[in-house]
């Protein structure tokens, strides 16, 4: 929270004084300025604030020097300050090199400011060197190898081009920009060459007085010893200054500090010129003579710029690669490319700030050269490789958006397929949807199967990025699209491991609906193709959020499935693997199949109105599951077959129920009776007998029903219906088992009984009726003759007053033929009749 509040204070106090110094100013009406980064110029008087031009968001760095700072001085001594420092300014504007800083708005003068805008500035050397200085901003061995060099060669354009000396070489005046090139600064005390008569070159001599303020003259502590002793002003002054700067960048501070003591920097000439020198410690020892060179006395045996560009301090390899770099403008594509080529063994070696700020931006200008793309990416993304996301979201995404939209030359779409990971490393979720995705789409619609290849093996990585209506409508056609037209098999093999692996991500019936239809339309049959097939069938079935259902399994699945099982060219672990599927699919149809028919199967049941089959299960099931084996006294009293009863004699009413021969499936059960129940109406009888009776005008009525249900006669047995002959009515045997069949006691085996059809008399014309023969035979008990029924409906039909003949109780043994006859009924046959 202090760093926050020291933060917001800073930029509160920044934001107050521009807005009481830079509003008159007319820099403020092209340019935003924003926060101060550094000091720079004589005494660090101008403040240097970060900045861009308002209408095309340029980056630059204003430079401000407030006029405040002088209220203290004196009149002439403010004016004089003045007028170097507009001239100073007005110099560097005319003046265009690499290494001297760049001017991109003239200077503006207001009442309260002067001010002028530059390009980026990153810092002055006097912000970068001492023990106070911030490790962030701590210089690098190799770049302050490479910015000497860098001053080098500025100075020499100044020397020999521009006919100028510096003069005030400092660690004030030299300015580092934002690629971290060394640039010159500070002309206030330039002087430019005034020829002689002869044209021999002539830099007029300026003496250093007492009487102006110590900032608006040259600095004592860079000042040659010539000019305190001789009293000559030549560019190997230069020289002498830039020996100071040097030791000042590794020392922290310059070899001596007079201030305004010109009498102790005459003391100080004095003893350089016997050669007497500070300690270089802090000098590394390949600088150290070359260095003690550039201090000696006598200007005309300081070693020239070009002669210091060949000591071996400086034929480091990182320092040639950084002067390769600046000098790359001037070669042509051929030696950039081998140049480019060898980069990516260099840049591991250097600092991350260095390959950050001073290789990149000399790589990503390349981008404008087509031809030069493919060489120059791969050393940007191994930059990228080693920056952080902010960093490559700040200084190389911006650069690499345009080259996301190239697809020629080929070779970039393969360079950013083969660094895909890291690009979706470390690009945000917004930036791939806009920029990588269609880099993407691209890549599958080439021609080229290595990239399709790579591409396809990339794309599942970062599916949870794509949003559906973009997986729907532009991935899954463009691969489906590649799977079916490309000859490569690779690339179809590619395409439906890719799909296998973008299921996850994909809804149930997008798969039902657009994967598994595009499978059956695939021709080719090669064993690593048809794997990929089972494979996506596999996933989609064994998928939770997915499966397939039974009906697809079953009318698409299976019947294209069985085929491949059958392709030349399969080894046995894939014949294994297809027919493991297959059986799969059909144990899950299967099991799928039979649950819903038993649940169909339930509901009809529940559903369906009762009839007497159910019925009457439902009565075996309910005696059948009574405790002890013994059934309810009202559970027989509700029994439908109640008139079918056996009654035993007092004597023997504990015994058991002897076994009879059983039918499967229908059993019922009973307890070992010891009472005659109670008579109730014979269900049989009387649906028998309402059956005879609905025959209408052309049936004859049946006897009516005996009243008692069930008799008990000599034998033990007794049926009350007039169908049956109870003298063939076998009596059950003792048993140690309760239960008996009905079938025995089958009452429709082999009897007939004649129905009555109307018959034409010719004697009186009356309507006569005569006895037909019934296609069902039913049974009559001896004694019990046709010929009593027939006299008994002749009569009734003439409405003549007739007793019906009754069945009376048999004592007749049962005969073996019966008992055949009763046997061959069976419990459909009841069933049947009943209903």
């Amino acid at each position: 929270m202090d760093m926050i509040n020291k933060f917001y204070s800073s930029a509160v106090q920044t934001v107050s004084t521009l807005s009481g110094v830079l509003p008159g100013n007319n820099v403020t009406r092209e340019y935003e300025v924003l926060e101060q980064v550094c000091t720079a110029g004589v005494g660090l008087m101008w403040k240097v604030y970060n900045g861009h031009k308002k209408s095309t968001k340029q980056e630059v760095s204003v430079f401000v020097f407030e006029k405040k700072a002088l209220e203290r001085w004196s009149k002439d001594d403010r004016e004089t300050m003045l007028e170097t420092l507009r001239r100073g300014v007005q110099q560097l504007t005319k003046i265009r090199h690499p290494h001297v800083l760049t001017v991109q708005h003239p200077l503006e003068e207001s009442r309260d400011s002067l001010a002028f805008a530059t390009e980026p500035v990153f810092a002055s050397l006097a912000n970068v060197v001492g023990d106070n200085v911030r490790s962030e901003k701590k210089l690098y061995d190799v770049e302050i190898r490479h910015g000497l060099l860098q001053l080098f060669d500025g100075l020499q354009f100044l020397h020999q081009d521009a006919k100028i000396v510096h003069r005030n070489i400092s660690a004030e005046t030299i300015v580092i920009n934002k690629n971290r090139s060394w640039k010159l600064f500070g002309f206030d005390f330039c002087i430019a060459n005034q020829p002689a008569t002869d044209g021999t070159p002539h830099w007029p001599f300026r003496e250093y007085t007492t009487s102006l303020h110590v900032l608006a003259q040259p600095s004592l502590e860079y000042t040659a010893p010539e000019l305190a002793l001789s009293s000559i002003n030549t560019p190997d002054s230069d020289l002498f200054s830039l020996g100071v700067l040097i030791f000042t960048t590794y020392a922290g501070k310059p070899l001596k500090m007079f201030g305004s003591d010109y009498s102790s920097f005459r003391r100080y000439a004095n003893d350089l010129n016997q050669r007497k020198y500070p300690p270089m410690n802090a000098v590394p020892s390949e600088l150290t003579e070359s260095l003690k060179a550039l201090l000696h006395p006598s200007a005309s045996l300081r070693p020239k710029l070009h002669e210091l560009k060949q000591i071996a301090y400086f034929q480091d390899v990182g320092v040639k690669t950084l002067s390769y770099l600046d000098s790359l403008y001037q070669w042509d594509n051929l030696q950039k490319s081998k140049f480019y080529k060898g980069l990516p063994q260099i840049i591991p070696t250097l600092p991350h700030r260095v390959n950050l700020h001073s290789i990149l931006p000399y790589l990503v200008k390349e981008f404008v050269n087509s031809p030069m793309i493919p060489f120059v990416l791969p050393n940007v993304l191994l930059i990228a490789e080693m920056s952080s996301q902010r960093e490559y979201c700040d200084h190389i995404l911006p650069h690499l958006k345009p080259i996301f939209k190239l697809t020629d030359p080929i070779q970039i779409l393969l360079i950013f397929m083969q660094k895909m990971d890291l690009l979706l490393k470390l690009t945000p979720a917004e930036e791939v949807k806009q920029s990588v995705l269609p880099l993407l789409y691209r890549s599958l619609e080439c021609d080229m199967p290595q990239i399709q290849d790579l591409c396809l093996a990339v794309l599942p990585t970062f599916s949870t990025l794509i949003d559906y209506n973009a997986m729907k409508n532009s991935v899954l056609p463009r691969i489906k699209k590649l799977c079916l037209q490309s000859s490569n098999v690779s690339v179809k093999v590619n395409c439906l491991i890719s799909i296998g692996k973008l299921l996850e991500n994909l809804d149930k019936w997008l798969v039902l609906d657009e994967i598994l239809p595009f499978l059956q339309q695939i021709q080719s049959r090669e064993p690593a193709i048809i794997m990929g097939i089972i494979g996506i069938y596999k996933i989609a079935m064994t998928n939770t959020k997915l499966g397939i259902t039974k009906d697809v399994m079953a009318h698409k699945c299976i019947p294209y499935l069985v085929p491949l099982s059958v392709e030349n060219g399969l080894t046995i672990a894939q014949f294994n693997t297809i027919i493991a599927l297959i059986k799969e699919m059909l144990g899950r149809v299967e099991q799928e199949q039979r649950e819903k028919l038993q649940q169909l199967s339930t509901i009809q049941r529940d559903n369906k109105p009762k009839d007497a089959s159910e019925i009457l299960a439902n009565e075996l099931e309910s005696s059948t599951l009574s405790p002890n084996g013994a059934s309810n006294g009202n559970k027989i009293n509700d029994d439908m077959f109640s008139g079918f009863t056996v009654a035993q004699p007092k004597a023997s009413s504990a015994a058991p129920l002897a076994p009879v021969k059983a039918r499967e499936q229908l059993k019922i059960s009973h307890n070992t009776i010891s009472a005659p129940p109670a008579a109730r109406p014979d269900i049989l009888s009387s649906m028998m007998q309402s059956n005879l009776t609905g025959l209408g005008t052309t049936a004859v009525a049946a006897a009516p029903a005996p009243a008692a249900t069930q008799m008990q006669t000599n034998n033990g047995w007794h049926s009350a219906n007039p169908l049956v002959m109870n003298h063939q009515l076998a009596s059950p045997q003792a048993s140690n088992n309760n239960t008996f069949s009905l079938d025995d006691l089958d009452p429709f085996a082999g009897g007939k009984i004649a129905a009555v059809a109307p018959k034409p008399s010719s004697t009186n014309g009356a309507n006569m009726y005569t006895l037909q023969q019934p296609t069902v035979n039913y049974i009559y008990p001896s004694g019990y003759s046709l010929n009593s029924i027939q006299q008994h409906q002749q009569q009734q039909l003439l409405g003549k007053p007739s007793q019906a003949p009754t069945l009376q109780p048999q004592s007749q043994p049962l005969l073996p033929s019966d008992n055949q006859n009763l046997n061959a009924l069976s419990q459909q046959d009841i069933l049947n009749f009943l209903n």
